[in-house]
């Protein structure tokens, strides 16, 4: 099972680094036509997407999550992001659509 990355140079860049396969993006809209493309990708496992470019598409993702288990979407924070709380709970109710 493949990882890649998706969000803006710097935060793919450091993957990169690291060895891990990344797609490099401008904005939110683009980042989901990527991310479509790669969830329909059967090798795909984990899929890392930068918080900035994910906050826009909450409600795509989440939808993402739902029809499909695999690949895991995980949103990690770009360099210069502030922590911000993840409702967890909030997003199964969401998925899980109670």
């Amino acid at each position: 099972m493949r990882i890649v990355t998706v969000g803006k140079s710097s935060f793919v860049s450091g993957f990169r680094l690291a060895g891990v396969e990344g797609v490099e993006v401008e904005d939110s809209q683009q980042a989901m036509g990527v991310i479509s493309k790669l969830f329909e990708e059967q090798d795909l496992g984990l899929l890392l997407v930068s918080d900035d470019v994910a906050r826009p598409l909450t409600q795509e993702l989440t939808r993402l999550r739902s029809k499909k288990p695999v690949p895991l979407l995980y949103e990690v924070p770009a360099p210069g992001s502030r922590q911000e709380k993840v409702e967890y709970r909030d997003m199964l109710k969401q998925i899980l659509g109670v």
